[in-house]
């Protein structure tokens, strides 16, 4: 084995955060953020693999001394095998001679056949033998720095340093916001803001036993936040976790971050979730779409190819209500959503724009007939500049299968923000008076309204929140007697000046 993952003192994640960050400066200013994320990530996930292994075959070793048919024995029992020569210090001793790229994806490529099960094609579409960091003198030398960023003690990963696994899940994370925040509109495709994400798992208030989909996953971020609640609140991983994510790349970030989370109770599926869905049950009445408690989503806002052509034939009467517009995909994955809720206990929330609120033609009649099946629950306004890659506002909208009463709660939090120099923030405060809304749903004067199904009719089902909640405030009135009585005074104070002036000016001889 190595010697070069010594254990040390406890670290803090502020500590490991900077120091993956301060990785990236390997790639910066030779590759775009979009491009060297993915081998960052990845370099993170193959060093956290080696540091836990490194620690227990050390403990094993410990433990039974000489005997290394043994402790082959015991690391068969860990969460995932390492070969010997994929390991990242087998990599970082050659990380002076040539083919780096070569080395590094052959050892992904051994990870990945010796844990099937887990990672299954999730590095199949990252090379680290790409042109893409350059010719093969400058790619070799890229990664021989990244594999000696890595190497450093700031980042031994072991368990015996950093304590819990979700350090690691963390540094993952925070590497995937700052990657969203400098990627600019690319963002939108794997990353929802914490903040966001955060308002929709507690809006969903997941039990134990949930099962709970994304249908449009990303880095699964949101899908993970739900599942924290629970283990928050019980202490067990009593809950099951879906997703499917179109992108590739994107699908093995999913991957990796579940591994990293230690989230083993997982399907995530790679695809097309409107064209092709994979969360599917096979029983006696054949093939249906699989059903869920909990649905979460902030899919991509008014997709233009989004599969229309072959959505009238869809096998799986998602579009029952109506064809959403051939260039607008955004009720297109609300009716996928709707279609996987279970029966008795499914709710959902999804991000949408506002559009989805008003537009009219197509997307009016699936709105009404959505809200006539009582499935529309609460519509709450956010504020701009939330989400990376766009400005606008958002919505999120709450459907239930089984809802308390036949109303709609709209709530205006558009105005309820922390401002940032690039983005805007929702601060705890602003998360806790939108649930405490929700969870009471009464009106409150100026910030939510409880419509009722003859007064969204008699408003042609236009949800657009300005027509629910009035946030006009009325201004002070103004006495019109006490500005005259002001304007008096000034005047007179006016004509004492300029009498005063005068006097100064024959003072000084002029007339």
């Amino acid at each position: 084995m190595n010697d070069l993952a010594t254990p040390q003192a406890a670290v803090s994640q502020d500590d490991i955060n900077a120091a993956v960050w301060a990785a990236c400066d390997t790639f910066r200013g030779t590759v775009d953020p979009s491009i060297y994320k993915d081998y960052v990530l990845t370099m993170l996930f193959l060093k956290y693999v080696s540091d836990v292994w490194q620690d227990h075959y050390d403990h094993y070793k410990a433990q039974y001394g000489d005997h290394p048919e043994l402790i082959a024995e015991m690391l068969k029992n860990e969460r995932f095998v390492l070969p010997a020569s994929a390991s990242f210090y087998a990599l970082h001793a050659l990380r002076h001679t040539p083919g780096n790229g070569e080395r590094i994806d052959k050892a992904l490529h051994a990870i990945e056949e010796a844990n099937l099960g887990k990672l299954r094609d999730v590095f199949q579409d990252i090379s680290f033998n790409s042109n893409k960091l350059g010719d093969e003198q400058q790619k070799n030398d890229i990664l021989r720095h990244l594999l000696e960023d890595f190497a450093k003690p700031e980042l031994n990963l072991r368990e015996s340093r950093v304590g819990q696994l979700d350090v690691i899940g963390n540094a993952y994370e925070f590497l995937i916001k700052n990657f969203a925040s400098t990627s600019g509109k690319k963002a939108g495709e794997f990353y929802t803001p914490p903040e966001v994400s955060t308002l929709m798992a507690r809006l969903m208030d997941p039990q134990p036993g949930d099962e709970i989909c994304d249908p449009t996953c990303g880095s699964g971020s949101l899908l993970m936040k739900c599942g924290r609640l629970i283990r928050q609140r019980t202490g067990a991983r009593k809950y099951a976790l879906y997703g499917q994510e179109a992108i590739g790349s994107t699908w093995a970030l999913a991957k990796m971050n579940m591994f990293l989370h230690g989230e083993d109770n997982h399907r995530i599926e790679w695809g097309d979730t409107i064209r092709n869905p994979k969360l599917q049950d096979g029983g006696a009445s054949g093939t249906t779409l699989k059903h869920f408690d909990i649905v979460v989503a902030n899919p991509p806002f008014s997709l233009e190819k989004w599969g229309f052509e072959g959505a009238e034939a869809d096998k799986f009467s998602r579009f029952r209500r109506g064809l959403p517009p051939r260039t607008k995909g955004d009720y297109a994955f609300i009716l996928h959503m709707v279609e996987t809720m279970k029966p008795g206990s499914g709710r959902m929330a999804v991000v949408v724009p506002h559009g989805v609120l008003f537009r009219g033609a197509a997307e009016g009649r699936i709105r009404q007939k959505l809200i006539e099946e009582n499935l529309l629950d609460v519509v709450i306004g956010l504020p701009e500049k939330l989400f990376y890659g766009t400005g606008i506002p958002a919505a999120v909208l709450v459907l239930r299968k089984h809802k308390a009463d036949d109303k709609v709660l709209f709530i205006d939090a558009s105005r309820d923000f922390e401002a940032g120099k690039n983005q805007n923030v929702l601060r705890e405060a602003d998360l806790q008076r939108i649930l405490d809304t929700a969870a009471a749903r009464q009106p409150v004067a100026r910030y939510a309204h409880l419509a009722t199904p003859a007064e969204i009719a008699e408003n042609d089902f236009n949800l657009n929140i300005p027509r629910y909640v009035d946030t006009f405030e009325e201004e002070a009135e103004i006495d019109l007697m006490a500005v005259r009585r002001e304007r008096e005074q000034l005047k007179a104070e006016l004509a004492r000046l300029e009498a005063q002036m005068d006097a100064y000016l024959k003072e000084l001889g002029y007339e």
